[in-house]
């Protein structure tokens, strides 16, 4: 069963928004889009959660994930250093700048930014002095905090980060932005760019084999 379809499940139970968003793990605004065409409880529920409901839903979704997450780790474990490979290409595949030129890489992300330089580092001798970063960041967040958080996690030291693009914060801005704004990955060498790229043809263009 799907995350909506669960969420409308636990309406037809009685649950409230509040106790459908904390059993799924989402946020009280998706869950109520997600069942706000079914018939409310009554307000004498609105304040209490259904005995047991929601803790057993949660334990068997928490449960279920743990499960997912060791199995994805025993697969990976088995691949080892072909995965980090791989996975690096089809990153660079689905976000990098495909002009040519340089190897340019963006996300809010923390994660896959710092995925990211130390899979261009790992595979290729790159010269430092020839990395730049440059923010998206809304002008109401704080430059200097950002730049540190981004120096720190990708080994660019600030001197290196270009002029930022800080866009007006206006009032119908999301709720949800990531405090440390969006970072671009820029490095200057169009024979790692090339290189890449021809990584990133060669790896969409393979097929695995059909099974026996």
């Amino acid at each position: 069963m799907d995350v909506r379809a669960e969420a409308r499940v636990l309406r037809a139970r009685g649950l409230v928004v509040a106790d459908i968003a904390a059993t799924l793990g989402v946020a009280p605004s998706t869950a109520y889009g997600w069942v706000r065409d079914l018939p409310a409880p009554p307000r004498s529920a609105w304040r209490q959660r259904a005995p047991g409901g929601p803790n057993r839903l949660r334990a068997a979704r928490l449960a279920e994930i743990a499960e997912c997450e060791a199995w994805a780790r025993a697969r990976l474990v088995d691949l080892g250093e072909d995965a980090f490979f791989a996975a690096g290409i089809a990153l660079y595949a689905a976000e990098g700048a495909k002009r040519d030129g340089a190897v340019i890489f963006a996300n809010t992300d923390p994660r896959l930014v710092a995925f990211f330089c130390a899979w261009l580092r790992r595979y290729f001798d790159v010269d430092e002095s020839r990395l730049r970063c440059r923010l998206y960041l809304h002008d109401d967040l704080d430059l200097d905090v950002a730049v540190e958080a981004w120096s720190g996690l990708t080994g660019v030291p600030p001197a290196q980060f270009t002029a930022p693009y800080r866009p007006v914060a206006g009032p119908r801005r999301g709720t949800r932005r990531h405090p440390h704004g969006c970072l671009t990955v820029r490095y200057a060498c169009s024979r790692t760019h090339r290189r890449t790229i021809a990584l990133c043809d060669t790896l969409l263009s393979f097929r695995a084999a059909d099974p026996a």
